[in-house]
């Protein structure tokens, strides 16, 4: 048996202490600074998307495969342009982008009589898609857009259709109703 001198039980105890004390509050500290340290950083709106497999989706009955897109979709009437996938009761979902078609895809569509395209001026896009769309040749239709909405099935889609023939370029801005 060893018998500390006085003033050396005193260092052993206090190191009992801390060691005792100190580790839950090291814990509890470390753990706060991960609750509170800041992460990345997200974007406060939506962002550009390049997939195709979303669009072909929906458009492909009347447009065929689209490819080389940049496009966005999100719920208009959400704040923070969250990235919910499923939308909720009352929502209105914006398509809007361009993407190539097939060749010779904007022809076909814009050479059919019944649709009757004309010259047309782009809608407004929003601020991230614009440096993707060329200044074309845009060609619109009323009767197409009709004939488009009607066609697809999900979502009640109301949009425009615009075609240019010598990039066989399409841009859209479609609007998906969800009641």
């Amino acid at each position: 048996m060893s018998v500390q001198p006085e003033h050396q039980r005193g260092h052993t105890d206090r190191r009992r202490f801390l060691l005792i004390a100190g580790l839950p509050l090291l814990t509890a500290g470390a753990g706060l600074t991960y609750l509170l340290w800041p992460g990345p950083t997200r974007p406060s709106g939506p962002e550009v998307r390049t997939d195709t497999e979303p669009l072909n989706r929906r458009l492909l009955l009347f447009l065929g495969e689209l490819t080389d897109a940049h496009w966005m979709g999100y719920d208009i009437d959400e704040s923070g342009g969250g990235d919910r996938s499923i939308p909720g009761p009352d929502s209105r979902v914006r398509l809007v982008g361009v993407a190539h078609l097939s060749a010779g895809g904007a022809a076909a569509i814009t050479g059919r009589p019944e649709h009757a395209f004309a010259p047309a001026t782009p809608s407004e896009l929003p601020d991230p898609l614009k440096q993707y769309v060329p200044a074309a040749a845009w060609q619109h239709s009323p009767g197409f857009d009709a004939y488009a909405n009607e066609t697809g099935a999900e979502g009640n889609p109301s949009g425009r259709y615009l075609f240019d023939t010598a990039g066989d370029l399409v841009q859209f801005d479609i609007m998906y109703l969800y009641t």
